[in-house]
């Protein structure tokens, strides 16, 4: 699952806070409290059980059986929190799992943070610690030996750091390292009735969020203004801000924005692209319109952004690969006058992306995607057109694929008059 992600880019460019590098975590902006009188719609979200932790772990094992692999390495990040639940950041200190296909798991760390795992631990008992003078993959590569997994393959989880690798191959020479995205992927592309159910209260409140701020962008604002707005509504909500992105004018031609300050002017786009999460599953939603009348081509560029989100909904058929999503888009468009292909003006990036625990998350809607669209699969369905030093329009909204095909977590924009449909 993706480490560089919206919020990591977003954080920066667009949102109160910086982004620390402290443990290679991302900072979502800094607000934590707010006096806004809104409800809190997270009160009654429930978050992941131990059963159904147990029951990834399950999975995973059955998915290694079948590939005849013998554990699975998972490094601290959101898969670490998706399969055990303990919460850990990554630093140049090994702290992870090891999952075995025919046992259980164990948890390697610190001696020192041996505790405050165990705080974080919601099951499970066995940890596995070293001190500053050992190496962590020897006790790994022990972990491996003492459950018979090291005569199998060992899969890596897909964003495990290059210096852990090469750490357990210094370790034991003979250690035959794979891909653990098969196991990643087979488990956390597909969300279950939790997940999802924790997914649309993070959506509500974002669009919650929008519709509350929305009458309060004037004239003379900045993207700070506009930002601090809604990290302040999202977190009255109930929501853990992600990122909340505002745009102004000819920075809107830039996908993720430009260096260049603005302020909101009469007649000029503002886009927005704002998440939050709720107990680690996430949103992202996107909405343009323009302070005052929208002009001709103004109205005529939104008009054709929208209907290509709703083209995407029609080709987002069960069994369809994901690629094809993103090419009957792109092709509209490029039937259109915009681009052809990736070029400005038009669609300059990817029409969607993987989302869940991550804001980032594989598969994605992109040429080339042979994956099939499954139930339980999520998206961002966010097609654009960006005109180089005039203006952007994005709409965004996410969905997931259930048996009868795509469902939205939010409804699209209406119309460039009516974005949030207040």
């Amino acid at each position: 699952m993706s480490l560089m992600t919206k919020r990591t880019v977003l954080t920066g460019l667009a949102s109160l806070g910086g982004l620390s590098l402290a443990g290679c975590k991302p900072t979502p902006p800094s607000v934590t409290t707010s006096s806004l009188s809104l409800p809190n719609l997270a009160k009654h979200a429930v978050p992941i059980s131990v059963a159904e932790r147990k029951a990834r772990i399950e999975k995973a094992q059955k998915l290694m059986q079948e590939r005849g692999i013998g554990a699975l390495i998972v490094e601290a990040g959101s898969s670490l929190v998706y399969f055990t639940g303990v919460r850990w950041w990554r630093s140049e200190r090994f702290t992870g799992a090891v999952i075995t296909a025919d046992g259980g798991f164990s948890i390697i760390t610190p001696f020192f943070e041996e505790p405050s795992i165990r705080e974080s631990m919601t099951f499970g008992d066995d940890v596995r610690t070293w001190h500053e003078d050992e190496s962590p993959f020897k006790r790994i590569i022990d972990y491996l030996k003492e459950n018979k997994a090291l005569d199998k393959p060992v899969a890596i989880e897909e964003t495990t750091r290059n210096f852990i690798t090469t750490g357990l191959k210094t370790e034991n020479a003979s250690v035959k390292l794979v891909s653990g995205q098969p196991i990643t992927r087979g488990c956390r592309m597909y969300k279950s009735a939790a997940e999802l159910s924790l997914m649309q209260t993070a959506n509500d409140i974002t669009l919650a969020a929008y519709r509350h701020i929305y009458p309060k962008v004037e004239v003379g604002m900045t993207r700070h203004d506009i930002s601090k707005m809604m990290s302040e509504a999202t977190v009255a909500l109930g929501g853990t801000v992600q990122f909340s992105m505002a745009l102004i004018g000819p920075s809107s031609a830039y996908p993720h924005g430009s260096g260049v300050e603005y302020t909101v002017k009469e007649g000029e786009i503002i886009l927005m692209d704002c998440g939050a999460s709720v107990h680690d599953y996430e949103s992202d939603i996107s909405r343009t319109w323009v302070m005052g009348d929208p002009t001709k081509e103004q109205r005529h560029v939104w008009d054709t952004v929208k209907r290509g989100q709703e083209l995407a909904l029609e080709t987002a058929v069960l069994g369809t690969e994901a690629g094809r999503v993103d090419s009957a888009v792109r092709d509209y468009y490029t039937a259109q006058g915009f681009g052809p292909d990736y070029a400005a003006p038009g669609l300059t990036h990817r029409l969607g992306h993987g989302i869940g625990m991550d804001g980032h998350e594989p598969v994605n809607f992109v040429r080339g995607e042979t994956t099939p669209l499954a139930p339980g699969m999520c998206f961002s369905n966010e097609p654009g057109l960006y005109l180089p030093e005039k203006f952007g329009v994005r709409l965004e909204d996410c969905l997931y694929m259930s048996a009868k095909g795509p469902v939205l977590f939010s409804p699209l924009s209406k119309s460039i008059d009516d974005p949030f449909g207040v």
